[in-house]
């Protein structure tokens, strides 16, 4: 019998579509049924098509074995060392550029040949980072002590952010381009996200070069665009899969794990007006930035997707403890709010699958069958 891992490779490759995949699984499993229970009635239709649901709902392919974690340390060992080898005779652009072609070198092994999960995230994720400032360090040096504005705050970044906007655009224009010759080449799918987390550097980047300074406002606005953009891209692969079988179901969660903080950021930030959480965070505030993170857990829930509500967990958290530090628990505010949260995680991790069953009943069916892991149709 075909492995279910080899009827995806095919599709992935071309030799067979998704339904003609679908059929080979279906009529597999056909075959494994004893001939005695053939005579039985079928069983009846559950809520969701029992074919769809695996025990995890977001299987990740980050570890195809034991090997994929030797050999990210082995990677983790050799471009350490490496990038100090090279620093001593290059600088600046060049160092970058040998490090991103020793990246690609070694994916045509380790991704091309091999197929290891972790070891491909981790070149892609070299590569792209190597293109990105190799080409940054070609168009302009950026000025002296010009990084530490990363650890400043969170206007000292946009500060940096703005200054170095005419070298992040092209920057990021042209990691955006490598990134697709990558993902031509290899098909990691990570590929796509990491594509698109360029293109949104270079619209932000743009964005503060034409209106440098504009209000915290606008640029919440755009990041929130830019989030809803990516939000809407990994839906259209998600929705394109719904049986999550394919190499689109993977492609789908980075872009969901891309667009999470993208849109949750500049909700909260808008909320509170630019401000850090500590200096303005109330009573008020507190409800709302809950409120925002409950909506956010019923869109999850929908479309079958945790990412949105890992990204807003911190905000959660720090809204729920403003709350508690009003009450009698006031001396213990971070155990308590470590364990409303954890409370919260378990119970809706528990309960997902019947609150999903409910919420999909309520929406309009077009849309409700278009979804992840759809409902059966009524009989």
């Amino acid at each position: 019998m075909i492995s279910d891992s080899v009827l995806t490779l095919a599709v992935d490759r071309g030799l067979l579509t998704a339904p003609q995949a679908e059929s080979l699984r279906a009529l597999a499993r056909e075959a494994e049924v004893p001939a005695a229970a053939q005579d039985q009635p079928p069983p009846l239709p559950s809520t969701i098509r029992d074919d769809a649901v695996e025990p995890d709902d977001e299987r990740l392919r980050f570890v195809t074995g034991f090997a994929d974690i030797f050999v990210t340390l082995g990677l983790a060992l050799f471009f350490g060392s490496a990038a100090y080898l090279i620093s001593l005779y290059f600088r600046g652009a060049t160092l970058w550029a040998i490090i991103a072609a020793l990246a690609w070198l070694l994916a045509e092994f380790f991704t091309r040949r091999r197929r290891m999960a972790l070891p491909s995230i981790v070149l892609l994720a070299l590569f792209v980072t190597a293109v990105f400032f190799a080409t940054f360090h070609l168009v302009m040096r950026p000025q002296p002590g010009s990084y530490a504005a990363w650890w400043l705050s969170s206007w000292g970044t946009r500060v940096w952010f703005i200054e170095n906007a005419p070298s992040i655009l092209p920057a990021a224009l042209v990691t955006a381009v490598f990134a697709g010759v990558h993902y031509w080449r290899f098909r990691v799918p990570i590929t796509i996200a990491a594509g698109a987390a360029a293109l949104c550097a270079a619209s932000v980047a743009g964005f503060d070069w034409l209106f440098p300074y504009t209000s915290w406002t606008i640029h919440n606005a755009l990041l929130l665009v830019c989030g809803l953009c990516v939000f809407a891209l990994a839906m259209r692969f998600d929705m394109s899969d719904p049986l999550r079988r394919t190499r689109r179901t993977d492609i789908a969660f980075w872009l969901h794990l891309l667009a999470a903080p993208l849109i949750v950021h500049p909700l909260i930030t808008a909320l509170l007006q630019g401000y850090a959480l500590e200096t303005r965070l109330n009573t008020t505030s507190a409800l709302a930035i809950l409120g925002i993170f409950l909506g956010l857990g019923v869109v999850s829930v929908i479309i079958d997707r945790r990412a949105l509500l890992v990204s807003g967990l911190i905000y959660a958290g720090l809204a729920f403890g403003t709350l508690v530090g009003q009450t009698a628990l006031a001396d213990k505010t971070i155990p308590a709010t470590l364990l409303a949260l954890g409370v919260f995680i378990l119970l809706l991790s528990a309960g997902w699958r019947p609150l999903r069953t409910v919420i999909l009943r309520l929406l309009p069916p077009a849309l409700a069958q278009g979804l992840p892991h759809p409902l059966l149709p009524h009989t």
